[in-house]
């Protein structure tokens, strides 16, 4: 089993690029996705990032720069990043990542409608607790 689903295929390298920020991830599919530690920040699966549920999610700003700090493994299904902005709540399974590299240009989109809507500035630092890596989930 890659992750969670059984039809995800299973990861057979994860390399951190410090330089150019990215997380490449190959598949036994074939597919290689170098993933953007922005885009993994910014779409992180923790609550911290997504809410408890629908319309909670909160829009991430000014992570254009974030680094990868060290990246944990769980288990035999996903990987633990810790990011140079204190965020380490996210766990990312493999399907998340095979969904991440695989969607990356339409969830620029999305975040660049996001923040068009929001009247944010990518750049921008965040307000509030999560600015300063604390947890706005209450943990």
């Amino acid at each position: 089993m890659a992750g969670l689903r059984s039809d995800t295929p299973s990861p057979e390298s994860i390399t951190l690029h410090g330089a150019s920020r990215v997380l490449e991830v190959g598949f036994a599919d074939g597919s290689v996705f170098r993933i953007p530690f922005e885009l993994m920040r910014i779409f992180s699966p923790s609550a911290e990032v997504q809410g408890h549920g629908p319309g909670q999610e909160v829009l991430q700003t000014g992570k254009r720069d974030v680094e990868v700090v060290t990246l944990e493994p769980v288990g035999n299904y996903a990987v633990k990043p810790v990011f140079s902005d204190g965020h380490d709540s996210g766990i990312f399974s493999w399907d998340y990542l095979y969904f991440l590299g695989s969607q990356q240009a339409e969830l620029w989109q999305d975040y660049e409608r996001r923040l068009q809507e929001a009247g944010a500035d990518r750049d921008a630092p965040m307000a509030g607790k999560a600015a300063h890596g604390g947890h706005s989930c209450g943990h």
